[in-house]
């Protein structure tokens, strides 16, 4: 899987020559070759496209990157080198460079070293990711499965006396052994009051009966990120436990009704937010109803009260309203919808009704 040729049809209507690459999401939605920090970098011109990175990578590199030249990155013949060896081979006047990722250091010796100018071209790679293909759908998909088999699994192990990190480090382990390349991010797990805190981070604190319990985790697979939080009770829930947790799965249902082609981000998450402020805890719902999912886990387009651009079809968006009472408890319910012409599919088998572990 790999979009040279989509990113080549792109670069006349971003008005370059060329587009470098040296994000790593942006290298591997270019390529479909998954590398860490800047460890390579791809280069798309109208004729050719390049792969270049060092001697840790050009193996496997060599044996999974198609439709580019692969070539190796030495102390001797650095990126530089290579880049400059391209533009003059291909004619190349105008290079497209990922203004909101590469530092201004980095974009200065680029400047100080390549004999082209250097064009903002972001819009070029965010406009192409925020719809996708059959690939990777399925690649998706895929991701979310396996998460879905590590949750099922890690019900057994929450109970009370279990510590958030225990549930987190078992969740992370599951993710990997049921196939998965890597995290999409640091799982979170929150319990009683903590899980007031959207992004907690696990700790020691053992989980008590008559609490909620908040995980929020995700995995890696063929380079495309998985997505979803579920929150549970232990041994019994309080009334307005369960109101809460009604009103946050009401949210999640309304703004997924809302989810089609061509609405505003901003109508999906209104959507939600009316039905929590209007059962009284409008005040406790402090993020946006969802965002992104791709080769990167937080990423356009977004479904937040600020995006007022239209949703395309074949975005993929979270869906993950919640209520967050400071002090006490904290609500999130996260699945990942596809939008779609007339509506959005969500991609999420896990059950959703409140679950009363033991």
């Amino acid at each position: 899987m790999n979009h040279f040729a989509a990113i080549r049809d792109r670069l006349d209507a971003c008005g370059v020559d060329a587009m470098l690459l040296t994000h790593a999401a942006n290298r591997l939605y270019a390529s479909g070759f998954r590398t860490p920090g800047t460890d390579g970098v791809a280069f798309v011109t109208r004729e050719r496209a390049y792969y270049w990175t060092d001697a840790r990578y050009i193996e496997a590199a060599a044996e999974q990157v198609a439709d580019a030249a692969v070539e190796l990155a030495t102390p001797e013949r650095g990126y530089a080198a290579l880049l400059n060896g391209a533009i003059e081979r291909h004619g190349v006047r105008t290079v497209g460079f990922e203004d909101e990722y590469m530092t201004v250091a980095e974009l200065e010796r680029y400047r100080s070293r390549i004999r082209a100018e250097f064009r903002p071209a972001t819009a070029l790679l965010t406009a192409l990711r925020a719809v996708k293909d059959a690939e990777e759908l399925e690649a998706l998909v895929g991701a979310q499965r396996i998460a879905e088999r590590a949750l099922a699994e890690i019900y057994n192990d929450i109970r009370v006396g279990v510590t958030e990190k225990e549930l987190a480090a078992k969740l992370t382990y599951l993710m990997l052994r049921y196939g998965a390349e890597d995290t999409s991010f640091d799982p979170i797990v929150a319990s009683g009051a903590n899980g007031s805190r959207p992004h907690a981070v696990p700790t020691d604190k053992p989980i008590a009966a008559g609490e909620f319990v908040t995980m929020d985790f995700g995995c890696v697979y063929r380079g495309y990120c998985s997505d979803m939080t579920r929150t549970v009770a232990v041994g019994h829930a309080s009334e307005e436990m369960e109101r809460v947790y009604r009103t946050v799965l009401d949210a999640q249902r309304a703004g997924i009704a809302a989810a089609r082609a061509g609405v505003s981000g901003s109508a999906v998450h209104n959507a939600a937010a009316k039905v929590i402020a209007d059962a009284g805890y409008g005040e406790y719902f402090t993020h946006a109803f969802g965002h992104g999912v791709g080769v990167e886990i937080h990423e356009a387009p977004r479904a937040s009260a600020s995006w007022s651009e239209p949703l395309p079809a074949g975005a993929v968006v979270s869906a993950e309203p919640g209520v967050y009472i400071p002090g006490r408890f904290g609500v999130r319910i996260e699945d990942v919808i596809v939008i779609k012409e007339g509506g959005c599919e969500d991609i999420h088998r896990a059950p959703k009704e409140l679950l009363i572990l033991p």
